[in-house]
């Protein structure tokens, strides 16, 4: 008999879809032409590449000209964030505005500015993992040069009100960009109307392949080349096209967007299920507002446990989950994102992400509502920290 195996990771990233696969194969055999190349076949590669961005620019409700492919979405936000400080600082302005649960990629990148003399003010978050608006307006300065706010967290998948955000950045003429890689296919994006005017996206979040990914930027906003080489992205961005990776982008992000109130609607009942089921267990708690997150997350705090310990016993059961963001899996401290909503270090470092899609079943469901908790008991019977708590005893 096979073993049991499911996904429940698709926050750390997802499975290729065949559609995708197919799209992107004959790019490396017989449709493998230069894009700079002036013959039929660089021409015929040229003319796919513009076709995927356009594909990508109406998922958006962005202009073709406004899409800049990358080689993933840390890469977009180092050129939105940077590209940015650089021009901004020329005009005096040296002051950038970002959350403290942002991805590391956000965090680390503003980490460097502040060596270069940039002032970096963090925006606090609420217990529930979410933003107000009227603490960025509080906090725009006369020098502020930029506001990145993620649309979505990675780990506790809390949607922030980030219409709202851009709106005070765009009434305080201050630039707006927004880490979308976990939101881009989950939730409706329109860029003009969301006033957004630089957002980021990664294709191996929605069933395109590692190393391809987006950034927007929005018409009038003006960035440093990226790369210096030759003319590629419009002499922003140097360095031979990857061709199969950007058709096969284009067909994801069309697929992604398609339908996303139904998917959720498919998914949402599933994700409640399993949040439900999981704060049976005693001493548990749900990380991030019950409502206002991505459809297929959930992530929980067991006390008395350490994440890493439960994710293996899962994987021996065939589940596949998270801790925190796959980024920094190798890490033995505990999640930022955690202890930003006030969670202590000992309950931050027994955390458990789920981040499920359709092809987890109501089956699926049952089946992990079955073994979680008995790896649970079984972690927690073993555990000193759990012994502490249950004799009434401090174990801080």
């Amino acid at each position: 008999m096979d073993k049991r195996f499911i996904y429940a990771d698709n926050a750390a990233t997802t499975q290729v879809s065949e559609e995708v696969l197919n799209a992107m194969l004959p790019y490396f055999r017989t449709a493998y032409g230069n894009p700079s190349s002036i013959y039929k076949l660089g021409r015929d590669a040229q003319r796919d590449v513009e076709a995927a961005r356009a594909k990508v620019a109406k998922a958006l409700g962005a202009d073709p000209s406004e899409i800049f492919f990358t080689s993933c979405g840390t890469e977009s936000d180092n050129w939105a964030i940077k590209g940015t400080a650089e021009r901004m600082a020329k005009k005096g302005k040296k002051h950038i505005i970002t959350s403290v649960f942002e991805h590391h990629a956000v965090i680390h990148t503003c980490e460097d500015l502040e060596k270069k003399g940039f002032e970096v003010t963090y925006i606090p978050v609420s217990d529930k993992g979410l933003i107000d608006p009227e603490d960025v307006r509080r906090a725009i300065r006369e020098d502020t040069a930029l506001v990145s706010i993620m649309y979505a967290n990675n780990e506790i998948g809390t949607i922030q009100p980030i219409p709202e955000i851009a709106a005070i950045c765009k009434e305080k003429k201050v630039l707006f960009h927004t880490d979308a890689v976990q939101a881009v296919g989950h939730v409706e994006i329109d860029v003009k109307a969301q006033n957004i005017d630089m957002l980021s996206l990664s294709g191996h979040k929605i069933h395109a392949q590692k190393g391809i990914g987006v950034l927007y930027v929005r018409k009038g906003v003006v960035l440093p080349n990226f790369i210096h080489g030759g003319g590629q992205e419009r002499a922003k961005r140097a360095g031979t096209e990857n061709v199969p990776a950007i058709v096969g982008l284009g067909v994801a992000i069309e697929n992604a967007v398609k339908n996303i109130g139904e998917k959720a609607a498919v998914i949402t009942p599933r994700r409640n299920r399993l949040i439900d089921g999981l704060l049976e267990i005693p001493y548990t708690r749900l990380n991030g507002d019950r409502d206002k997150r991505l459809p297929g997350n959930l992530n929980i705090s067991f006390e008395g446990l350490e994440g890493e310990s439960l994710l293996l016993m899962l994987d021996m059961n065939g589940i596949c989950g998270s801790s925190g963001s796959a980024c920094t899996s190798g890490s033995l401290d505990p999640s930022h994102v955690l202890l930003s909503i006030g969670l202590k270090h000992e309950v931050a470092h027994g955390s458990l992400r789920l981040s499920i899609e359709e092809d987890v079943s109501d089956e699926d469901v049952d089946y992990i509502l079955e073994v979680v908790p008995r790896v649970v008991e079984r972690l927690r019977s073993m555990s000193p920290v759990w012994e502490k708590m249950m004799k009434g005893e401090s174990y801080e």
